[in-house]
């Protein structure tokens, strides 16, 4: 019985966490590798293997609210998303026409997203 009820209070899994020692910093300080990824979530270039798994999560990640991610993952989709905000609103709003058609997670996460406006 009580490993039933260790199972059952056991967190949900979370994403791998085979890539949360990426450098974020260096990727947002690159012109050349963020457009990289941005193309890769686009769908209009090749993914890196590291740009498939988040192309393959963000849309999970979005519609759970990131329940599933490490806490490396949830620091650095805070970073990655101030900088877009930002730094690269064109970026930010291509990826949002492609992940939030119908402006849901817009809607879900303005307060987050009004919250880093202007705080580079």
């Amino acid at each position: 019985m009580a490993c039933v009820a260790v199972t059952w209070a056991r967190p949900e899994s979370t994403y791998t966490d085979k890539w949360d020692n990426i450098n974020v910093d260096e990727i947002l300080e690159s012109n050349r590798l963020l457009k990289g990824y941005v193309d890769c979530l686009l769908g209009k270039d090749r993914c890196t293997p590291d740009g498939k798994a988040l192309k393959e999560t963000l849309p999970d990640a979005l519609e759970h609210e990131c329940v599933k991610c490490t806490g490396k993952q949830k620091s650095g989709a805070d970073k990655v998303i101030r900088h877009l905000v930002n730094k690269r609103p064109d970026l930010w709003k291509e990826l949002a026409v492609k992940y939030d058609p119908d402006n849901i997670y817009q809607a879900r996460y303005k307060d987050k997203i009004d919250a880093v406006k202007g705080s580079a």
